[in-house]
């Protein structure tokens, strides 16, 4: 099982809105291994085996602003 690391652009205003994402995203451990999220750099970095599709739509669900979205 080969894991994808993927960095979205997401608005982010407060530490809130961090934990909402971090909190949505560790729902989908084991097929995230790891989330790592920069308010200041306004990035979520994902590293996951499952479809940059799925990671996008959870991030989108929790009202955040996706600007952009990377496979690294």
């Amino acid at each position: 099982m080969s894991t994808n690391h993927y960095q979205f652009n997401v608005v982010m205003s407060c530490q809130g809105c961090s934990n909402a994402i971090n909190k949505v995203l560790t729902k989908l451990q084991p097929e995230v291994s790891k989330v790592d999220i920069s308010l200041e750099k306004q990035t979520v970095d994902v590293y996951s085996s499952l479809p940059y599709e799925t990671i996008l739509e959870k991030i989108k669900k929790t009202g955040k602003e996706v600007k952009s979205g990377n496979t690294l």
